[in-house]
C-alpha cells in the first residue's frame, strides 16, 4: 500500500504527514484557489480513474504517463540508449499495470529528473525497479521523501552512462538540468529537456522562465549560460515535458535563436 500523501496540485509525495506543501507554496507554482488537498497512490489505483499511457515519442523513445494525467500532467521519457533503458523525468502515477507494461520494454536502468516540479513519485520508481535516481543537489531541499535511491550529484554535467548525459543549466530552478543523447534520432543527437528549456506552440522557438504559471521570466545572466552551455552539443530534436511536445528539427539552432531573441527583449534600454 503506497499511503504516503501526495499534493493534489504538483504530484509532489512526502514522506509524512503535513498541512503544506513547499513546492506549491514557492513563487514557482501556486496554491489552488480551493486550497491545498491531499491525496496519495493507494487511493489514485482504487479511484478507477487514471490508466497507464505508453505511447512512442520518437525514435528510441517511448512516452509513459497515464490517462488522464495527474497533477501537473507530465509524461516520462524511456529512453531506449544503448547502454540500456533510462527513465527521463517522472509522471506521477504508477500502479502494477503501469510497471508491468515498462518491464516489457525492457525495464530501466535509473532514472533522472529535471527538477523538483517532476519529483513526484519517484522514490515509487525507483522502488518498482530497483535503481537509482538522480537529481542535482542544489535542489536538495526539494526532495519531499529522502531515501537511499536518490543520489545527489553535483557540478555541471554527470555522465549516467556513456551514451547519455545530464547538463545543468541552472534555468527555472538552480538544479535545472536536461539530457543529452548523442545518439538520439538516429545519431543527430537529440536534447530531453522537461521544461527546463520549454517547448512551446510555436516550434521554431523555445521559452526559458523562472515561473511559467506565474510568468516570472527567468534571469537574463542564465539563460545567457544555458545557451552557452548549449553551444557545446548538437541535436537534432528537443523533447519537452508534454505529450507530443516536441521540436523535431534544427533543435540547436531552435535553442541559440531562442536565447538570442530572449536576451534581446529583456535587454535594458539605453
Amino acid at each position: 500500500m503506497s499511503t504516503e500523501p501526495m499534493c493534489q496540485a504538483c504530484g509532489m509525495q512526502y514522506a509524512e504527514a503535513r498541512e503544506n506543501c513547499p513546492v506549491c507554496e514557492d513563487e514557482r507554482q501556486y496554491v489552488p484557489l480551493s486550497g491545498q488537498q491531499w491525496t496519495n497512490l493507494s487511493v489514485l489505483r482504487s479511484s478507477g480513474t487514471y490508466t497507464p499511457r505508453i505511447e512512442e515519442q520518437g525514435p528510441g523513445l517511448v512516452g509513459v504517463g497515464s490517462n488522464p494525467g495527474f497533477a501537473i500532467g507530465q509524461r516520462a521519457l524511456l529512453v531506449r540508449a544503448r547502454s540500456g533503458n533510462f527513465l527521463w523525468d517522472c509522471a506521477a502515477y504508477l500502479d502494477d499495470a503501469l510497471v508491468a507494461q515498462v518491464s516489457d520494454l525492457g525495464g530501466i536502468t535509473g532514472i533522472a529528473i529535471s527538477h523538483p516540479h517532476y519529483y513526484t513519485t519517484m522514490v515509487e520508481w525507483a522502488r518498482a525497479f530497483d535503481v537509482p535516481v538522480y537529481v542535482h543537489e542544489a535542489d536538495q531541499q526539494w526532495i519531499g521523501r529522502p531515501d537511499p535511491a536518490v543520489k545527489l550529484w553535483s557540478g555541471t554535467t554527470l555522465d549516467v552512462a556513456d551514451d547519455l548525459r545530464l547538463i545543468n543549466l541552472g534555468v527555472h530552478f538552480a538544479g535545472g538540468t536536461v539530457l543529452h543523447w548523442p545518439d538520439g534520432e538516429e545519431g543527430r543527437g537529440a536534447l530531453l529537456s522537461g521544461d527546463i528549456v520549454q517547448v512551446i506552440p510555436d516550434r521554431t522557438h523555445v521559452g526559458f522562465m523562472y515561473s511559467y504559471p506565474n510568468l516570472i521570466p527567468e534571469r537574463p545572466s542564465v539563460v545567457r549560460r544555458a545557451a552557452e552551455l548549449l553551444a557545446g552539443y548538437r541535436f537534432e530534436a528537443i523533447y519537452g515535458a508534454w505529450w507530443d511536445a516536441i521540436v523535431r528539427t534544427d533543435g540547436f539552432e531552435v535553442v541559440q535563436r531562442s536565447a538570442k531573441r530572449y536576451l534581446a527583449h529583456v535587454a535594458e534600454e539605453g
